[in-house]
């Protein structure tokens, strides 16, 4: 099995910390950032940040639906500024890893990268040349809310 790997990243026009802990609260916040490709969507422990235990279903494509229980943990934690927040998938190989790092004066640069151990063979080929496009399309518009989510509130 290859690894595969899907990353997208944004600028947002907030600071860093507040981009953090917007991300960290999934109690709140978190669900509001999800577009049409999550359902059932469950905080099930914790709610904030490191210990939370999350459910969702996550439908890629019309055919490819996944269903996910994420523990999440933050590698970093004291470090707002280096925040990193790590889904990992007790469902799948699937480990998802947000990073919140300053960039220019007041602004967050998020990168999201999601990673896992892919197929072997033709379908295998196809899971690595389209997973990742698609995986970051939908990435891309959790950011997009993400930025609106914040930038509204700056």
């Amino acid at each position: 099995m290859a690894q595969v790997e899907a990353t997208t990243e944004r600028i947002i026009a907030a600071n860093p910390d507040d981009v953090f802990d917007a991300l960290a609260d999934y109690s709140g916040t978190r669900a509001k950032l999800l577009p049409e490709h999550f359902s059932e969507y469950e905080v099930r422990e914790g709610g904030d940040g490191e210990g939370t235990l999350v459910h969702w279903r996550l439908q890629a494509t019309s055919k490819r639906v996944r269903d996910c229980l994420l523990e999440v943990t933050e590698p970093n934690s004291g470090e707002l500024s280096n925040g990193e927040l790590v889904e990992k998938d007790r469902n799948s190989s699937m480990v998802t890893t947000w990073r919140v790092r300053p960039d220019e004066e007041g602004k967050a640069r998020v990168t999201v990268t999601s990673t896992w151990q892919g197929a072997t063979g033709i379908g295998g080929f196809f899971e690595r040349t389209f997973a990742p496009k698609g995986l970051a399309r939908i990435y891309d518009l959790v950011l997009d809310r993400l930025a609106t989510e914040m930038e509204n509130k700056a």
